[in-house]
């Protein structure tokens, strides 16, 4: 059987070779030589017969085939991992490292969900990662993360969604703009030609524009921001209003240039997810990190 001769360590190099596309970075992820780890990708592909990466002298691309080992690879590997957790005693700790990933739109979340894990895990080794959400779930999928927390706009069959909570939306505007003297603020007094939004490529810019009725959206403006912090200055500079989940007007710095209205309709918002892979070696652990980034004291 071709089992007999694959293993786990082989399954690792795969997805290494798959997430770098590149044999040089893969390999020192691997802690392996170069050679010898083209060496070895090419005896897996002479078992099975097929070509899992195409080489060229300039890049490493995967085929069909290799995106499908790749993925059923580290599904394998998160099983074979549950297997020290099943067997072993439960500790205080579930969680020896944990590298999570969080979307741009909640750094206000973040000092909080930081003290949260430190308390539930004080042994945990935690590296954070910060990105848009496609990026992260990418890395997710991968394994270079264990978790993400994200809007609830992914669909993905093999990621598990833990619910962690709900944000409103916040309209932010120009001091004495004339949207702010609506007494009962409805989406349909959104426009998004007024609007300033986050670039392309992160999630609150899409919700936003989802909230404006589509016979209000008409041409986006060209001012655009990379985070809520720009976001800010650009509405504060009277550039626009926007919208912004509630976290983010907790910091009031900016109070003389920017007032802040809720909508008459409080489901008007976000849910905020935390997202792991299907088959993770430790399910009962990010239930138990679910309890403690639930932010009953954030809100």
């Amino acid at each position: 059987m071709i089992t007999s001769w694959l293993t786990l360590r082989d399954l690792q190099y795969v997805i290494a070779v798959a997430k770098h596309q590149h044999f040089g970075h893969a390999a020192r992820e691997c802690h392996i030589s170069q050679p010898s780890l083209s060496s070895q990708i090419k005896k897996i592909e002479g078992y099975l017969g097929v070509a899992l990466f195409e080489r060229t002298n300039r890049r490493v691309s995967i085929t069909p085939a290799g995106k499908i080992m790749a993925d059923q690879a580290l599904i394998i590997l998160d099983e074979a991992q549950k297997i020290p957790a099943m067997v072993q005693e439960s500790s205080s700790s579930r969680f020896k490292s944990l590298k999570l990933g969080v979307i741009l739109s909640l750094a206000p979340y973040v000092p909080f969900a930081i003290s949260a894990i430190k308390k539930a895990f004080p042994d945990v080794s935690l590296s954070l990662h910060q990105g848009t959400t496609g990026d992260l779930v990418e890395d997710l999928k991968s394994g270079a993360l264990d978790a993400v927390i994200a809007a609830d706009t992914v669909d993905e069959s093999s990621l598990t969604v833990f619910e962690l909570f709900f944000e409103p939306f916040v309209l932010a505007a120009p001091k004495d703009h004339e949207i702010l003297q609506r007494t009962k603020l409805k989406p349909s007094d959104l426009r998004a030609s007024e609007m300033v939004l986050l670039d392309e490529g992160h999630c609150l810019r899409d919700q936003t524009i989802d909230i404006c009725p589509v016979n209000r959206r008409g041409k986006i403006q060209s001012f655009h921001a990379n985070s809520i912090e720009t976001l800010k200055h650009l509405v504060a500079s009277g550039a626009g209003y926007t919208l912004l989940p509630q976290l983010a007007t907790k910091d009031r710095s900016m109070s003389n240039l920017i007032s802040y209205s809720s909508f008459e309709n409080s489901n008007i918002g976000r849910d905020v997810v935390l997202l792991c892979r299907q088959h993770s070696a430790n399910l009962p652990g990010y239930q138990a990190l679910l309890k403690a980034l639930t932010p009953s004291r954030a809100l």
